[in-house]
């Protein structure tokens, strides 16, 4: 199944329109008030149910939870009030997903990686490839445009949201279709957060491997550290460097993908000498990846120079890093539609759905094999 050409595609993510710079300044303070409303549940919330049956359930609640649910409550009430549209330009999901990204390179240590380089690389490459491989063969299966197939396999196999727009970035999707997979990572991510907990339980998984498990499957960072954190704390250690080490290999990815679509799903008419060159590869691949390295790489040098742990700098990255996440839920849910889901029909669905069970399974073999040795 070939891709859509340039000339079928009405909108990709890099197209850009002029921009009424007043509704999109009142957006934007849509957005800020709708991050801060989160903000404020994030702590709230917990406060109030502490000592209830209620307690557990809240404090398992993370902040991207909140804010697409608040970002879909002021869709729909935006929408009524024929304003959505209007202030669209201030939602700015790529943006503040990106710069979250490079931001979270920042709080990402290598020496911290290093601690379970071998058993997290050995899960991620081995996770990543083959969730990447099966999401693909079952798309073209199916039919989906290559370009879907690319955002499906990416945002499944990696680290979700971010992937998917790393991923939309190289292969020029349109920004509907980014948009679906998006939705489509939040509906998996958000159960899978008090489900594999569970099944942690009920199949008796130490605790590293529990926490190797939820960082190689839930498609979201945030989500990740939610679910690990209900484990505990030493499972919450070892997810988060299972899904960093899988949101090293993005880079890989988006390089990968960028060098297939720019000489193997050229355009039409574009053959031979005419095909896109270097410059197409490298226009086409998503910078905020080497921020993403650059910023992680700092940190480390920064950490080791000063003789501490650089605690202080890492927690001001992390506020910095959550406020633009969540900045992005928010935008996630205010430029949800509805119809992209209609319009897409059951056959997206079908292919994230498999790809998720098929995840679930290896990630469990891998998790299980890898990290029974483990000890902290």
């Amino acid at each position: 199944m070939s891709a859509e050409t340039p000339d079928e595609t009405t909108e990709t993510i890099n197209t850009t329109a002029p921009v009424p710079w007043g509704w999109a300044a009142l957006g934007l303070i849509v957005v800020l008030g709708l991050a801060a409303t989160t903000r404020f549940l994030e702590s709230w919330v917990p406060a109030i149910a502490e000592g209830s049956s209620f307690a557990g359930f809240a404090k398992a609640i993370e902040y991207p939870v909140y804010a697409i649910l608040l970002g879909l409550l002021g869709n729909l009430v935006l929408s009524l009030l024929g304003l959505r549209d209007r202030l669209a330009p201030a939602f700015k999901t790529e943006f503040f997903i990106k710069t979250g990204l490079v931001l979270l390179g920042s709080t990402v240590l290598f020496d911290v990686i290093v601690q379970a380089a071998g058993p997290a690389v050995l899960q991620a490459l081995f996770l990543v490839t083959s969730v990447f491989l099966f999401a693909w063969w079952i798309g073209g299966r199916l039919g989906l445009d290559d370009r879907l197939r690319a955002l499906l396999a990416s945002s499944v196999s990696i680290c979700g949201v971010s992937a998917a727009i790393a991923a939309a970035g190289a292969v020029q999707a349109r920004k509907e279709q980014l948009a679906y997979t998006a939705s489509l990572v939040i509906l998996f991510a958000v159960p899978s957060i008090f489900l594999l907990p569970w099944l942690v339980e009920v199949l008796g998984l130490n605790t590293a491997q529990a926490g190797a498990w939820i960082g190689g499957n839930i498609d979201t960072t945030a989500a990740v550290a939610a679910s690990g954190a209900i484990v505990g704390e030493e499972a919450l250690q070892i997810a988060s460097i299972v899904k960093s080490t899988q949101n090293v290999l993005m880079g890989v990815v988006a390089v990968a993908l960028t060098a297939y679509f720019a000489f193997k799903v050229a355009p039409a008419g574009e053959t031979g000498a005419n095909r896109p060159g270097l410059r197409t590869l490298w226009d086409r691949f998503p910078k905020f990846v080497l921020g993403f390295l650059l910023a992680s790489v700092v940190a480390t040098l920064w950490a080791n120079g000063t003789g501490d742990d650089g605690q202080a700098g890492l927690d001001t990255a992390k506020a910095l890093r959550d406020w633009f996440l969540i900045a992005a839920f928010t935008s996630i849910g205010l430029e949800f539609k509805l119809s992209s889901l209609r319009e897409a029909g059951w056959r997206p669905i079908g292919v994230f759905a498999a790809a998720t069970a098929f995840n679930l399974i290896v990630g469990l073999l891998l998790a299980v094999l890898l990290f029974r040795d483990f000890v902290f």
